[in-house]
């Protein structure tokens, strides 16, 4: 897994690359960590190019989106979800949780 981040004003886009498991779930978690630290809580997850997002990535992008929400700092929006993991997300009730874009712009402009 590869992630590359991007800043934006007001807010900052992740973007995922290959597999989230439970071996690189932890990686993904820390990404949002070190935005948190930084007090940027307004996150994008790019996830056109993910192949693959198992139960430990959806525990990481939750554990995540909690930290964003908490004190009403920020929010993580997904963008260009693949149908495979939008198809998962849907099954295990994720998508109420998130604001889901199909295209990265109109993530942008959310904020």
């Amino acid at each position: 897994m590869e992630i590359t981040s991007q800043k934006f004003k007001h807010c900052d886009l992740l973007i995922i690359k290959g597999k989230v498991d439970s071996f690189t779930a932890p990686d993904l978690i820390r990404a949002i960590e070190k935005l948190n630290k930084e007090n940027r809580f307004k996150i994008i997850l790019d996830l056109s190019k993910l192949e693959y997002m198992s139960s430990a990535g959806f525990r990481a992008i939750l554990l995540g989106q909690r930290n964003c929400k908490r004190y009403n700092r920020g929010e993580i929006v997904l963008a260009s979800v693949p149908k495979k993991v939008m198809d998962a997300l849907e099954l295990t009730g994720f998508t109420p949780l998130f604001k889901i874009f199909d295209e990265i712009t109109p993530a942008v402009g959310n904020f």
